[in-house]
């Protein structure tokens, strides 16, 4: 709210800078004010902090939640729980924190050197503000926040491979999350030694961005708003980048606004999975949406236990999955009803508002600036949720352990 931070006379007003904050530390991308123009250089480098404190620190904490988790259980089931944060349980917090900031760091570096070049290179933008263009977008992308520094996010880069590409990379790099960086840092060729958690996440991550990719390109390839007016190779480009971007960074290279209800439905199902946990990104989480899947798949198989890559999964696990994504849901359904109720927007642009929140990704149908202030408290508070909710119900579940003396009779309802 400082005078230094907006451009226009006496500051933002408390909901302009509480909106902007919310969604800068929750790694969002969200906004009600142009960012290049309402913001200062000052202000906007208040944002960046925001972001990078908001992915380190929410990386950092989901890291060492894993090692509380293991620390805090009983014997059997730390060594139940060893199996899948192995990639970080044996490091000490200081050592993982260093971690976590040293592999953020160089990613965030490599991916800001490219910009850079491209920028000052091929738009003949001074080295300073090239560079400077470089690192925020670089920050942004690999935290999965989604800020731009242009009034149309990345639609002027929509022809430049070398901008999408590296936006994409780097955000899929921080959606993969911490443990799995880290452990393939360590035996990136030793595939047996992955744990489960990498094994889900590195099967899951390419598998939902080329269905994504597939689905976008395809619903959008003659819609003149969106792909329609590109050459083939631009349009399978802009769809894989909004397909990354959609889980979870919410850059757009294409008028998000400017889809049909039927995309924005399916990126409603890529926001809601999110990325890998312990990472930058939001949503469920893929590893949560997996664990489903592979429940499901066994019930239908009528199979007695849930085998995920040939290990058996616990049924704490089962129960810890189907918990978030219930809770999840009804989050989703309650937010989506009440703004429903205060706004005239339709039911496709309210769901996809609300699950960008949730999902911490930042993506909008061009509603946001106009939800009354009631409306966008409760999208602030989506955003709030939404990046610690999964993490803080999930942990709690893990450390939470009753042992029952006694069994009560069983009984079956009556299913379907």
């Amino acid at each position: 709210m400082h005078p230094a931070a907006s451009t226009g006379p006496g500051g933002a007003g408390v909901m302009e800078a509480l909106f902007t904050a919310v969604s800068s530390l929750c790694v969002t991308g969200l906004i009600v004010v142009d960012t290049p123009v309402f913001w200062t250089a000052f202000g906007q480098v208040v944002i960046l902090a925001l972001i990078q404190l908001g992915g380190l620190g929410v990386m950092t904490f989901a890291s060492v939640v894993g090692i509380a988790v293991v620390r805090k259980l009983s014997l059997r089931s730390k060594l139940t729980a060893a199996a899948e944060v192995k990639s970080f349980g044996i490091e000490d917090v200081r050592t993982l924190a260093l971690s976590v900031v040293r592999i953020s760091l160089a990613i965030e570096a490599i991916a800001a050197a490219i910009l850079t070049l491209r920028f000052a290179l091929t738009y003949d933008e001074s080295w300073g503000r090239a560079l400077w263009l470089g690192v925020f977008h670089s920050i942004s992308s690999f935290n999965n926040a989604g800020f731009a520094l242009y009034s149309d996010s990345l639609m002027s880069f929509s022809d430049d491979p070398v901008v999408l590409l590296t936006t994409s990379g780097a955000t899929v790099l921080g959606g993969l999350g911490f443990p799995v960086l880290m452990q393939l840092m360590k035996h990136l060729g030793t595939v047996r030694l992955w744990t489960m958690n990498t094994r889900i996440v590195l099967a899951a991550t390419p598998l939902l961005l080329v269905l994504g990719t597939v689905y976008i390109t395809a619903l959008e390839w003659t819609n003149p708003a969106t792909l329609g007016g590109m050459p083939p190779h631009l349009r399978i480009l802009n769809g894989f980048a909004m397909s990354a971007q959609t889980r979870t960074a919410g850059f757009n290279s294409i008028d998000t606004s400017a889809m049909d209800p039927a995309t924005w439905l399916g990126m409603d199902l890529l926001m809601f999975i999110g990325g890998g946990p312990a990472g930058t990104a939001g949503g469920i989480k893929v590893t949560t949406f997996a664990v489903l899947f592979f429940l499901m798949l066994g019930e239908l198989r009528g199979a007695g236990a849930v085998t995920v890559f040939g290990k058996r999964l616990s049924r704490a696990v089962h129960r810890q999955a189907i918990t978030v994504i219930v809770m999840a849901v009804g989050l989703v359904v309650a937010a989506t009803v009440a703004l429903m109720l205060m706004t005239d927007f339709s039911l496709d642009q309210i769901l996809f508002e609300v699950v960008s929140a949730f999902a911490t990704v930042g993506l909008s149908t061009g509603i946001t600036a106009d939800l009354p202030v009631g409306a966008q408290l409760i999208i602030v508070a989506l955003m709030f949720i939404g990046r610690l909710g999964p993490i803080t119900v999930a942990t709690g579940l893990a450390l939470r352990r009753r042992t029952l003396l006694y069994d009560l009779p069983k009984e079956r309802p009556i299913i379907g």
